[in-house]
C-alpha cells in the first residue's frame, strides 16, 4: 500500500482566506475580525457559519446566504500562487508514484475553480468536497472517504490542514496531521493534536518525517 497525501484546499493549497473574508463580510454586512474568523468560519460548512451569524433565519434562507456567498468568492478569485514548497512537495509525490488528494468542506465549484487557478486541475488522484458528503470537517468522513477512494490506510498517510475544524476531522481520522501557520497560532495547532505546525511546505521537519516514511528511489540498475 502505498503512501498518501491529504491536503485541505483554502489556507493550506493556496493563502485563499483574505478572498472569503471579503466575501463573508459583504454577506454579512459588517467586518469581520480574524479571532471570530478562527473560531467561526475557518474550516467550518456553510451550514455551521450561516447558523451561528444569523440564528433567527430558515434553513433555507441559510442556504441562499451560503450560494450568495459563494457566488461572491469565486468572484473574486484569480490566479493563485501556491503555498511555498508546495511544487517541489508534488514533484517528490509525483516521483514516488504517491496518491495525493483534496478534502476540503467548499462545494465542489469552488474546489474545481482554485486547482485550475493554482494549475493544479490534474494533479490529484481525488478531490473530496464538502457538498458531496454526508457530514463535513469536523467529522472525519470527508477524509476517511479520501483513504477509501485511494486504496490507502490513515497509519500510511498524512494531512495537511491549515485550520481547527478540519485539523480535528483529520485527527479524528487517525491521520498524523501537519498544522499550517496561515492564520492560526503554533500553540493551537499543536493542542489540537498536529505533529508539527509548519509555515509552509519547505520546513525541513516535514522533509525529514516524510523521508523516515517513504524509502529513497534506487537508481536504476543496468546489466552490461
Amino acid at each position: 500500500m502505498r503512501f498518501a497525501l491529504l491536503f485541505d484546499l483554502d489556507g493550506t493549497l493556496a493563502d485563499t482566506e483574505a478572498l472569503h473574508l471579503k466575501a463573508f463580510e459583504t454577506v454579512f454586512g459588517r467586518p469581520i475580525d480574524l479571532d471570530y474568523f478562527n473560531a467561526h468560519i475557518s474550516g467550518q460548512s456553510n451550514e455551521r457559519i450561516m447558523a451561528h451569524a444569523f440564528p433567527g433565519r430558515s434553513v433555507d434562507e441559510h442556504v441562499v446566504l451560503s450560494d450568495r456567498k459563494e457566488s461572491l468568492y469565486r468572484s473574486f478569485v484569480g490566479p493563485l500562487d501556491p503555498t511555498p514548497g508546495l511544487p517541489e512537495l508534488l514533484r517528490w509525490a509525483s516521483r514516488h508514484a504517491l496518491p495525493c488528494a483534496v478534502v476540503t468542506n467548499a462545494p465542489r465549484a469552488n474546489a474545481t475553480l482554485v486547482l485550475a487557478a493554482l494549475g493544479l486541475s490534474d494533479r490529484f488522484d481525488c478531490v473530496i468536497a464538502g457538498d458531496e458528503v454526508g457530514r463535513s470537517k469536523p467529522h472525519p468522513e470527508p477524509y476517511l472517504t479520501a483513504l477509501d477512494a485511494l486504496g490507502s490506510q490513515a497509519s500510511n498517510a498524512v494531512a495537511f490542514e491549515d485550520s481547527l475544524s478540519g485539523l480535528r476531522a483529520a485527527v479524528a481520522a487517525g491521520l498524523p496531521t501537519f498544522g499550517m501557520l496561515t492564520s492560526l497560532r503554533e500553540a493551537d495547532l499543536l493542542r489540537e493534536g498536529a505533529v508539527q505546525a509548519i509555515d509552509d511546505f519547505r520546513d525541513g521537519r516535514l522533509w525529514d518525517w516524510l523521508e523516515r516514511r517513504v524509502p529513497p528511489i534506487k537508481p536504476a540498475r543496468f546489466d552490461r
